[in-house]
């Protein structure tokens, strides 16, 4: 019932900025916290940011300090805003979402992905 479109990704150069867009459709209840996780090709995924229901966001080390994750609840929507790319930030992005609390405690859903290439 639930589905994920990711938007914003591209070609960027070293440097450049990027804003990447999650829009959820469906039914979207509280306790829910949205995400990015990413996919380098031949590595796993990995965790980018995510952001709580509450509003409190986590960054993994690697993208720390360059990017900005945000929501807005009444647009489901979650965005990244990643400044200062590099190469090695080129990758596969997937929104998340996963049910923390509330209705959809326990359920997660994924979208299809956007692609981030940074180079030069």
């Amino acid at each position: 019932q639930v589905q994920l479109v990711e938007s914003g990704g591209g070609l960027v150069q070293p440097g450049g900025s990027l804003r990447l867009s999650c829009a959820a459709s469906g039914s979207i209840f509280s306790g829910v916290a949205m995400g990015w996780y990413r996919q380098a090709p031949g590595k796993q995924r990995e965790f980018v940011a995510a952001i709580s229901s509450g509003g409190r966001t986590n960054y993994s080390d690697s993208v720390k300090g360059r990017s900005t994750i945000s929501r807005d609840t009444a647009k489901k929507t979650v965005n990244l805003q990643m400044n200062s790319l590099k190469p090695e930030d080129t990758a596969v992005y997937y929104c998340n979402i996963k049910g923390t609390s509330g209705l959809l405690k326990g359920s997660e859903y994924w979208g299809q992905g956007t692609q981030v290439t940074v180079s030069s």
